[in-house]
């Protein structure tokens, strides 16, 4: 069933959601459409357009083949770190990081029906993160070094197991590194929810690997 634009549904997705996927535009393959697909269809529940090498034009573009990739699938669709960019999107999730606008700002600028993430790398953000009512949900990590955050400190298992010891009802995710390889360490660190990159993005097929990957996951 299709996500609409009402907050509430799209807070509820969110809730449920347990693998969130984050892609470039995949320039060199030239499949986006596809590759978003197959990921949804093999258990993704959020995809976030991540690319910093793209013009504004052509990310409002892809960011339209993903949302009618993800109404098709009645999945969720996020912007990353521009305002402008999910409202003009329409993204259902709109995830920054802690230079980035606040998620007070975001709210004083309109977007009130966006479901809102936030990074966090240490465990003062963390606690500020699952306080803040304007934080729909945040991350934690990078657990593991990754090239996708060059100069990022990885920041080990501890973090996931701070964000699991606070027992909150907020939804959160490990992010970094995070592969079928250490995807159980992950689960018995405590977490429930993880994002990926190349566990799928550079997988030869997306969707055998999603589905792979949501097996290791336990039910909330």
């Amino acid at each position: 069933m299709p996500i609409t634009a009402d907050r509430p549904a799209r807070v509820a997705a969110l809730a449920d959601a347990q693998l969130y996927l984050c892609t470039d535009a995949r320039r060199e393959q030239r499949d986006f459409g596809e590759f978003v697909r197959a990921a949804y269809a093999g258990g993704v529940d959020v995809i976030q357009l991540r690319d910093k090498e793209i013009e504004a034009a052509d990310e409002l573009e892809l960011l339209g083949v993903l949302a009618e990739e993800a109404r098709a699938a009645g999945r969720l669709f996020s912007a990353n770190d521009r305002a402008d960019i999910a409202t003009l999107s329409r993204a259902d999730v709109l995830h920054v990081g802690q230079r980035d606008l606040t998620p007070t700002q975001l709210r004083e600028l309109g977007l009130t029906d966006v479901v809102v993430g936030l990074s966090t790398h240490n465990p003062d953000q963390l606690a500020a993160a699952e306080a803040d009512p304007q934080v729909d949900y945040f991350c934690t990590g990078p657990v593991w070094a990754t090239p996708t955050k060059p100069g990022r400190t990885a920041v080990g298992l501890d973090l996931v197991r701070a964000a699991a010891a606070t027992g909150t009802s907020k939804p959160w995710f490990a992010i970094g590194g995070i592969d079928e390889s250490n995807v159980e360490q992950i689960v018995e660190a405590g977490a429930r929810r993880i994002v990926v990159v190349r566990a799928i993005t550079a997988a030869t097929d997306p969707a055998a690997a999603a589905q792979r990957l949501r097996s290791h996951l336990p039910s909330l």
